[in-house]
């Protein structure tokens, strides 16, 4: 006979594997109840499960860390049993215990004397544990929930699963530590963590700074040559920037150097491109270029993950095809493309959309990518510290930054954390046809592998490219008008922003609408054929491409997709209060008063040097905007935030990053909008948002509730603004000569 205890009760954030009787294809609820069945009859029996040798179990199960128990039958009788929880693991010895790999092993005698009591005890604790497993069976792969302590959203999550990470690595040693027999082994596993942590990791991390300095100290040697060369013009921004040929040409080489240098440095410039207020605009337009290098990691890699992540033995237990080339490779992962079999959607009960699109993106995260980039972090911490203390620098704060850095690459470690992101998204936009998020799956996504409804559209980035052949202004609105407001619902409802709004996260697709205007009426299959047709054209070039666009857009409803949740932005009250109060001087013409507000609720106002002229250049550019709007021309609020960001970064006004990532999110909006509709006016553009806003908080207490009594003030200014717009373009097309 072979006796099965449940196995590994517990594991990172909670997830619950179950060893249990029969074929890995039962589920995991069904194998408690079975063991929960036999240890009912405990009395005559020794073990938790009874098995007859003739019935083998072929299955195995993967445990998150990749464990496969399997199952064999033997002569003689063995006992396997590991319970872990949130508290520890709690041990049970008999009268021979065994220590392998940390993991307690209990192994019982076949000696008739032993108790039947003990036996009847182990068994109740078996069938309570195995009734818990059916339970937690029906939670989600490793949920995750926001903790209290953080102060959005985003940051309740961030906050859990460090918490999680924490406890986990906490209770991998902890359990090292009860497998030692006796005292001795315990000293030595305790010197050999001692060691691995103050000698061990210091020296791998100073072998990677030596690399590190082997790419960057030529780099920074050439760095005078940016003060040689003729003057020239750099394109791409809303204005013109002139740097030297010497400074354009030592910007190639840092930007090839981080890419060079790996994923946490990729990143890094990626982040230092979008901080307009600290590195200059030159600068910041090259490290907008930097790309990816990574190399891919192996097939057999990524089929360990998935089938850990699912708990199945092979892909083909899960998909009907599986695409083994990878959809795309990032610094930190990489991205698959697979159809999910009818049987695994049946079985795992997915609620999926009505008419089963059953093709999902798996992102799986790189091997070792968390403990790289956590050396690269404390790398980056060390130079912050270093270049804080000499003098004048201060103002930069540079170890505040990386910490922020350190958030962002961290909050990228865990997919889960995106999987909530793609929830949040979908619940904001339900009622909105004309924007689409995809769906998250939460029960299948665990920290290192995330599953999300794959979307087939036509890349913004093809549709700009195409937009000047179009000709047609009012077919190019039909999709900028819902990019723009999507966006704008983001920032003045939802306060839950995309906090990577590039064209290259951001498809088009094309559907029926009903009569009504309020739903899709197309198929996954019809939306395909469409955007199929349009892919297959534009690849070969045919000269029909064009006209199949424009008659795609006059017969189809565009559905604007955003992907790459990873990251958002979403301001806390301080900061959101600060950035309403911002956005009210400005809608009020008040120059001078932004500016103070921007030196008084910065992160460090004591650092500003020549706040008074500060504040007047902010007036001055103000007044320009004020200008041009009382002439009829559109106001680009983009220009106006770059402008700022100039001026910012000359007096040393540090903003709060997610201040200025909301700023970087609308500088990528209406450089995309105005690509689609040159007249795009934002202020304009937000009325119909501030209107509902008003609406939805109505009921409110106005003079009780600050940000609502700001906004409120706003959109009543920018009423007067529009309806004065209006009056003069009646009266100019009733009095023309004038």
């Amino acid at each position: 006979m072979r006796y099965l205890l449940p196995a590994r009760l517990g594991g990172p954030g909670g997830l619950w594997n179950l060893q249990g009787l029969g074929s890995l294809r039962s589920s995991v609820a069904t194998e408690g109840l079975r063991t929960l069945a036999n240890a009912s009859n405990i009395t005559s029996r020794r073990s938790f499960a009874v098995q007859n040798t003739s019935q083998r179990a072929t299955g195995s199960l993967a445990s998150p860390r990749g464990i496969f128990l399997k199952s064999r039958t033997s002569s003689r009788t063995l006992v396997s049993l590991v319970f872990e929880g949130a508290i520890g693991a709690i041990n049970f010895k008999g009268s021979a215990n065994c220590k392998s790999r940390g993991v307690h092993q209990l192994v019982g005698v076949s000696r008739r004397s032993q108790s039947e009591a003990f036996n009847g005890l182990l068994g109740i604790i078996g069938a309570t544990a195995a009734l818990g497993l059916a339970i937690a069976a029906t939670a989600f792969n490793e949920s995750l929930k926001p903790d209290p302590d953080g102060d959005t959203f985003e940051m309740g999550l961030y906050t859990a699963s460090q918490k999680e990470l924490a406890r986990i690595q906490h209770e991998k040693r902890q359990r090292a530590l009860d497998g030692c027999r006796n005292r001795a082994s315990r000293w030595f596993v305790r010197g050999w963590f001692a060691f691995k942590d103050a000698v061990l990791e210091p020296l791998l991390i100073a072998s990677r700074f030596v690399q590190l300095a082997l790419i960057f100290v030529p780099v920074f040697l050439l760095y005078p040559i940016t003060f040689f060369g003729h003057r020239v013009h750099l394109d791409g921004t809303t204005t013109h920037v002139q740097t030297t040929h010497g400074a354009r040409l030592w910007y190639a080489i840092l930007r090839r150097a981080l890419e060079v240098a790996g994923p946490s440095f990729i990143k890094l410039g990626q982040w230092a491109g979008s901080r307009t207020d600290i590195f200059s605009e030159g600068l910041c337009m090259e490290l907008g270029n930097l790309h990816s290098h990574a190399k891919k990691h192996s097939l057999k890699f990524t089929e360990r993950e998935v089938c850990r992540a699912l708990k199945i033995n092979h892909l083909n237990d899960a998909f009907e095809k599986f695409d083994e080339r990878p959809l795309g490779v990032g610094a930190i992962a990489q991205v698959y493309v697979g159809q999910l079999s009818h049987a695994f959607v049946r079985e795992r009960e997915l609620q999926l959309d009505p008419d089963e699109n059953r093709w999902c993106a798996i992102k799986i995260i790189h091997p070792h990518a968390a403990r790289n980039i956590s050396r690269d972090l404390r790398i980056m911490q060390f130079f912050a510290d270093a270049i804080d203390m000499i003098p004048t620098m201060e103002w930069l704060s540079l170890p505040n930054e990386v910490e922020q850095f350190a958030i962002l690459m961290r909050l990228q470690l865990d997919l889960r954390i995106e999987c909530m992101n793609l929830k949040r998204f979908n619940d904001n936009f339900k009622r909105s046809f004309q924007v689409k998020f995809p769906r998250g799956f939460q029960e299948l996504t665990t920290r290192q592998v995330l599953f999300e409804e794959y979307i087939y559209g036509f890349p913004m980035e093809e549709f700009l490219r195409a937009k000047d052949e179009l000709n047609d202004t009012s077919l190019r609105k039909k999709v900028s008008h819902p990019f723009i407001d999507a966006f704008l619902q983001m920032l003045i409802l939802d306060d839950f922003i995309h906090a990577d709004l590039h064209p290259g996260n951001v498809m088009i697709r094309f559907v029926k609408a009903d009569k009504y205007h309020s739903k899709s009426i197309s198929t996954e299959e019809e939306c395909y054929e469409v955007i199929h047709r349009l892919k297959r054209k534009l690849k070969n070039k045919d000269e029909s491409f064009l006209p199949e666009l424009r008659q795609v857009l006059t017969d189809f409803t565009p559905q604007i997709c955003f992907i790459d949740t990873g990251l958002v932005t979403e301001l806390n009250t301080r900061n959101r209060t600060n950035f309403i109060a911002l956005f009210d001087a400005l809608a009020r013409f008040d120059g001078y008063r932004a500016g103070e507000l921007m030196i008084e609720r910065s992160r460090t106002p004591e650092t500003a040097i020549d706040k008074e002229l500060f504040a007047l250049k902010v007036e001055k550019l103000v007044a320009k905007v004020k200008k041009r709007t009382f002439t009829l021309g559109t106001v680009s609020i983009g220009d106006l935030l770059d402008q700022m960001l100039s001026m910012v970064r000359g007096h040393h006004v540090r903003m709060e990053g997610d201040f200025v990532s909301v700023v970087v999110a609308i500088l990528l909006l209406e450089g995309i909008g105005r690509q689609l509709d040159p007249d795009l006016d934002l202020f304009a553009s937000s009325l119909p948002i501030l209107r509902e806003f008003g609406m939805k908080r109505e009921g409110r207490s106005i003079l009780q509730d600050v940000d609502t009594l700001s906004m409120w003030k706003i959109w009543l200014g920018l009423e007067l603004r529009q309806f004065m717009n209006l009056s003069v373009k009646q009266t100019d097309q009733l009095c023309p000569n004038y």
